[in-house]
């Protein structure tokens, strides 16, 4: 016997392996070979970040996928990275000096840059290192970052081309701005938060308006109404004379579509400078702009007296101003969603600004054709309908970004002539003046960077061997979370830039939650630690269990420490199983072996192996990896440990010839041999340790062949086989419902149907020892008194009761049973069915008392079941 501890230590094991595997170089992509290319780019984590759930999830399906075409023989790439993530690491760094009683000022813009870098090169491994760990398979030899010099040369080469095609250009436009981080922030930046206000109604001379914001009031520039509201048409074009708490001001009535009738009174205020529709309107109608709220957060000079208050304090004082002047006509509570920065959780202020755009619609109009003639197939479908919503109804990208840690913009300002240059290189005078220059001193959007990701990372805009291998990538995997984010932005600038789509397929998957379905966050103090997972449940425990709740048709999922402990059970048993085949491999001739005739439960079980070896394939062909895990589970622990390997027991122990102990041991080597290959992707670690253990061909599981079904399938042998299981587990049910002893030998007649009974003559004593049973067969046999009957798929199970089982006794039993049951069930019944009971008690008390009943229902069927197999006589 090969020594094999008689516990799976998950640490130890992954601590061997790793190491192995990325020294051997199996996770290297080959840009020279011949073979057919797989590729796949990871979505790059924040370099300084540290592995999360979501994290995790992704990284798992992407590995799955990346494994199983490694062992097809793919030439496979992995592409790992991390991304510079601007706001994110730069807030870090600005807390760290904050502690320091410092800022980012103090120490200026080059001074703090280098103290990012440091902070990067300090902490920025700590995620590689950990998605190690997860046992990711990436070919870190070609590991990017965003900001090194080659992404940073595809960045401003990217721009530039972007800048000359007339798709990259500098505008006034309002802006979602984040007083905190001090910088402008993208549409999809902005987080909605649900919140209770106050919704005032303002007198404006002769109309009324509702508005949630009433600080802006200093900045409206004019009224707008509906042009079909008939209530109003009087007063459109009208300039009005209204009372305001800067004396008599003036403002022009305009007539827009965009304003609801049914909104409040159907008068809007319109302030250009502070709402994104206002913004619009004013445009159009060319209203000025006043700008009353600052950078800051607080009101300006254009204010008057609030200026230097916050806007929420200016707020409330101007509403108790407008009170005391009577403009106030009435206030009403009010929910509504407010836009947060999805950073730091400040309330955005739309602000007037002058920012970088690129204009994306031309853009859209391509990623939006290459998705409807299946170039990029989403999965799941259901996702389509999503980005195709977004990109008909996309805006223009702000990419420009108020910071300093990031890919500064590569524009010049000549301070002589005020011209501006984009350029390549830098820039030290003016190409058209020789004057004196200076750089556009903001950042672009991480976002720009990350665009460019699956190109970028391959050697862009040098046509290099990787490029040629690897691009277009076959696969990305990522959350619905950064579909427009990143996804639809990569199908964007890939198509633009490459004439070629980034990626043939996109899985979306579904998003981690923590165990009571919420959003894992650090302030609530419910964030599910991956690490933590994997030290206390193992490494392949976590991933199998992830791979299992990837389910298409679901968004979120909830992880428990229940659902992991199962996965561990899993490992356990698949150990456990390994152990006991290779304890009874002495004498083991594979060539001999092969020679003895496979018995029965041989086929069944290689039958079954190919069933499950195509399920798995057509699962993860579709992507649907919670099926591919369930079917894997499903056949090693049920078909390959609770029923081959118990049969195999009696082959091994008590065999009838050395032929027959030959051929299960055949049996059990090549079966749990494929079993491990099978599993490999899902559980790479326990599948190594096991698999160099058996007999194998090859130096790593890692590059063994992934098995494939073939095409002969043994359907008699799984018909025959069922048949007999079926007759055990009706033996077993019956025992076990009854409380049998479970050492007690059952007289056992069974009836089957003539064209069946020389498969159960033939297969006696395996039923006998599997079921603890004296079998009689006979097609005529007739139920007797006294015992339980059971039906086994063609066949009538007869389990005489007489003298093992006291019937009257057990009858009277299960009639009380079920009339408690049955009582149960009808008041929870008619508790539930009260409005009072299900309108106002907690939804987890009501959703309690619906699990109580659907437990008392099963109760009651299963009683009743049992009762039926007892009957009331002979027939």
């Amino acid at each position: 016997m090969t020594d094999i501890s008689d516990r799976y230590e998950p640490a130890a094991v992954e601590a061997r392996w790793y190491p192995v595997w990325e020294a051997r170089g199996y996770f290297r992509g080959d840009a020279s070979s011949t073979k057919k290319p797989f590729s796949i780019v990871i979505p790059p984590p924040n370099v300084t970040g540290s592995l999360h759930m979501g994290h995790a999830l992704d990284n798992t399906l992407q590995d799955i996928v990346v494994r199983m075409k490694r062992m097809d023989g793919f030439n496979t790439l992995w592409q790992p990275g991390t991304d510079h993530a601007g706001i994110a690491t730069q807030v870090v760094v600005e807390r760290q000096l904050a502690a320091e009683g410092r800022t980012k000022d103090d120490l200026g813009r080059e001074a703090f840059l280098e103290r990012v870098w440091q902070w990067k090169e300090e902490s920025g491994g700590t995620i590689i290192r950990q998605l190690k760990r997860l046992g990711a398979s990436c070919d870190w030899s070609r590991e990017r970052f965003t900001m090194d010099p080659g992404l940073s040369r595809a960045v401003r080469e990217v721009f530039v081309r972007l800048y000359r095609a007339k798709l990259i250009y500098r505008d006034d436009y309002i802006v979602n701005w984040c007083p905190r981080c001090q910088t402008v922030l993208s549409d999809l930046e902005v987080e909605r938060e649900e919140r209770d206000a106050e919704f005032v109604y303002i007198k404006y001379g002769p109309l009324t308006l509702g508005t949630v914001r009433p600080e802006t009031k200093l900045g409206d520039t004019g009224l707008a109404v509906h042009p079909r509201d008939a209530r109003y048409r009087k007063y459109v074009g009208r300039l009005l004379e209204i009372p305001s708490v800067q004396g008599t001001i003036t403002v022009k009535v305009v007539a827009d579509a965009a304003v609801d009738p049914k909104f409040g009174t159907g008068v809007i205020k319109v302030t250009p400078g502070h709402d994104p529709v206002d913004f619009e309107i004013g445009r159009r109608h060319k209203l000025p702009i006043r700008t009353v709220i600052g950078f800051d957060g607080k009101m300006t000079a254009a204010a008057g007296r609030y200026a230097g208050l916050d806007r929420f304090e200016c707020r409330k004082q101007i509403v108790e101003d407008m009170k005391a002047l009577g403009l106030i006509e009435r206030i009403e509570p009010y929910r509504h969603a407010v836009g947060v920065c999805y950073r730091c959780k400040t309330v955005v202020e739309p602000l007037v600004s002058k920012q970088w755009y690129v204009n994306v619609k031309p853009l859209a109009r391509k990623a939006v054709a290459a998705v409807r003639t299946g170039r990029i197939r989403i999965t799941p479908r259901s996702w389509t309908k999503t980005y195709y919503h977004w990109m008909k109804n996309i805006r223009p990208w702000c990419i420009s970004r108020q910071l300093w840690w990031g890919h500064r913009i590569p524009a010049w300002y000549c301070e002589r002539d005020g011209s501006v240059h984009v350029s390549r290189t830098d820039l030290t005078a003016c190409p058209r003046c020789k004057g004196p220059v200076r750089q556009d001193p903001d950042v672009l959007d991480t976002w720009f960077s990350s665009g460019l990701w699956p190109f970028s990372t391959l050697g862009w805009p040098e046509r290099t061997p990787e490029l040629r291998t690897f691009y277009p990538t076959s696969l990305l995997v990522t959350g619905y979370d950064i579909l427009f984010f990143w996804v639809a932005r990569m199908a964007m600038l890939g198509l633009h830039l490459m004439r070629a789509v980034p990626f043939r397929d996109v899985y979306i998957h579904t998003l981690v939650r923590d165990p009571e379905g919420q959003k894992m966050s650090k302030t609530k103090g419910n964030v599910v630690d991956p690490l933590v997972l994997m030290d206390r449940y193992g490494t392949d425990a976590l991933r199998f269990t992830l791979a299992g709740l990837a389910v298409p048709s679901v968004r979120d999922v909830r992880i428990t420490d229940e659902r992991i402990e199962a996965s561990r059970n899993f490992a356990n048993k698949l150990w456990n199983a390994s152990r006991l085949v290779l304890s009874n491999l002495d004498g083991y001739d594979a060539a001999a072996a092969r020679r003895a005739g496979p018995g029965l439960a041989d086929r069944w079980i290689e039958a079954r192996l190919a069933a499950t070896t195509a399920a798995v394939r057509a699962a993860l062909r579709a992507y649907r990896f919670n099926d591919a895990a369930a079917t894997l589970y499903q056949f090693v622990w049920s078909e390959f440990c609770d029923w081959y390997l118990e049969i195999a027991k009696l082959s091994l122990y008590h065999a009838e010839s050395p032929a027959q102990r030959l051929r299960t041991q055949h049996t059990l080597v090549t079966v749990l041999e494929a079993t491990l290959r099978l599993l490999h992707p899902f559980m790479p670690f326990i599948t190594e340790e096991l698999w160099q253990r058996l007999p194998h061909a090859g130096d790593s599981i890692v590059v063994a062949p992934y098995p494939r079904a073939g095409r002969r399938r043994a359907a008699a042998a799984e018909r025959e086989m069922e048949a007999v299981m079926a007759v055990v587990t009706a033996v077993r049910n019956i025992r076990g419902e009854m409380r049998i002893a479970p050492g007690a030998t059952l007289a056992v007649t069974l009836r089957p149907a003539a064209a069946e009974r020389a498969l159960y003559e033939g297969q006696r004593a395996l039923v006998e020892a599997l079921g603890r049973a004296r079998l009689t067969v006979d097609p005529a046999a007739r139920r007797a008194r006294d015992t339980a009957l059971a039906v086994a798929g063609r066949a009538e199970v007869y389990v005489d009761l007489a003298g093992v089982v006291d019937v009257a006794a057990e009858r009277q039993r299960l009639d009380k049973e079920i009339k408690r049951a049955g009582e149960a069930v009808e008041f929870l019944r008619a508790k539930l069915a009260r409005p009072e009971f299900v309108e106002r008690a907690p939804a987890e008390i009501v959703a309690k008392e619906r699990e109580r009943l659907a437990e008392q229902e099963a109760l009651r069927a299963k009683l009743a079941e049992s009762l039926a197999w007892i009957g009331d006589g002979a027939r």
